[in-house]
């Protein structure tokens, strides 16, 4: 078979950027070394309640363009992310805001809240922040600090906060409004009945393998005339002009240079015989002595009244070559080495890399669909 791209990963981004393409006239080769399709937005129906199976994601988006887009693959409920905080057995609202600080301290109006809080900050005096521990206590003072920030960023990063470059948090908001809106972004919302559905709707009619790892099909790489032949695990043998990668860019260049490094997160998942376990989609635990980071209760993404519940602890740990990457570690090092990588990168004629592992860089669903489609863009000129 001959292609005109071979899609190297079927996430959101190599999802939509093959849409776009197909659209365009072009044809398309979709391979995913995991066993699905739909990346990490992948969701998949147990005892009808639609599983994040690695870990929740809300789109949210203020950009109209974006929102009527991935509209036109699925319908949206209005779910509104309002994450609640648990530390020991004190519960707070989520982002900062005038219900965490009236919980806190047992005030009501938005000067008392910033009368504390800069009142505590003041009492640090700290002038240049050193790490993560100084920069954030500088931002918030110590009691927000302590119970909602160190325990939580300590098992997330793997490090003591004192350990850690202040860079990391450069700001945290502080809301002094009822407001529990985790998101400022006007659209927000889950896809009814899943992400994995927007995913097939966008490669609806393309030729899409799972189980095939683009690291192991390229070793059967034999170049022909403009174009590039491969063979498949599966024993298929293709033929392609371009290729998107949108992998790890350090991992398409066997680590020559070394590891970019990130965190990975790892999930217990179980079912439970309740019908409600926590009252929320998400609770985050905040004190260091809770080994997960928090819990997802899945049904509450679709205000389900199933009579089970399926709920997810989340772990975060370091992650080494094998392990699934999550977020890439943006210090300064990693970053110096990713723009060696991007040299090599931009170098290449007929390879495009793509999306968070191609591009070394968080990103949320809407910015990935919005880099998706001006890469797309540029290969229609």
């Amino acid at each position: 078979m001959k292609y005109d791209y071979l899609i190297v990963g079927a996430g959101l981004f190599g999802a939509v950027f093959a849409y776009e393409m197909k659209q365009a006239g072009k044809s398309c080769c979709v391979i995913d070394r995991r066993d699905h399709i739909a990346g990490n937005i992948y969701t998949k129906k147990q005892s009808d309640i639609d599983v994040h199976v690695y870990g929740p994601h809300i789109f949210h988006t203020s950009k109209k363009e974006i929102w009527d887009y991935i509209n036109r693959f699925a319908e949206f409920n209005n779910f509104i992310n309002m994450p609640v905080a648990r530390y020991k057995d004190e519960l707070y609202n989520l982002p900062f805001n005038m219900n965490t600080f009236s919980k806190m301290w047992g005030i009501t109006t938005p000067k008392e809240a910033q009368d504390i809080i800069n009142s505590q900050i003041a009492d640090l005096n700290i002038k240049e922040p050193k790490n993560l521990e100084e920069q954030a206590l500088s931002l918030v003072g110590r009691d927000v600090y302590e119970k909602l920030i160190k325990g939580y960023t300590e098992k997330q990063w793997g490090r003591k906060c004192s350990e850690l470059p202040a860079f990391i948090i450069k700001r945290l908001p502080l809301r002094f409004t009822y407001n529990n809106n985790y998101f400022n972004d006007r659209y927000q919302g889950i896809p009814i009945g899943g992400y994995t559905g927007i995913v097939e709707k966008l490669l609806e009619g393309m030729d899409v393998y799972t189980g095939e790892d683009f690291m192991d099909i390229r070793k059967t790489m034999k170049e022909g005339e403009g174009n590039f032949n491969v063979t498949l695990k599966n024993g298929k043998e293709i033929s392609y002009d371009r290729l998107l990668f949108t992998g790890q860019i350090d991992e398409y260049y066997d680590a020559k240079l070394g590891h970019l490094e990130y965190r990975s997160v790892r999930f217990e998942t179980e079912e439970l015989p309740v019908e409600n376990y926590q009252g929320d989609a998400i609770v985050n635990y905040t004190e260091a002595e809770v080994p997960y980071t928090r819990c997802i209760e899945h049904k509450h993404f679709d205000f389900g009244t199933q009579p089970t519940t399926i709920i997810s602890r989340e772990y975060s740990s370091e992650w080494k070559p094998g392990v699934e990457p999550y977020y890439p570690v943006n210090n300064e090092k990693n970053n110096g080495l990713y723009e060696e990588y991007k040299k090599m990168a931009d170098a290449e004629e007929n390879v495009i890399f793509g999306g968070r592992l191609g591009h070394y860089k968080y990103y949320d669903m809407d910015k990935v669909i919005e880099a998706a489609l001006e890469c797309a863009k540029s290969e229609n000129v």
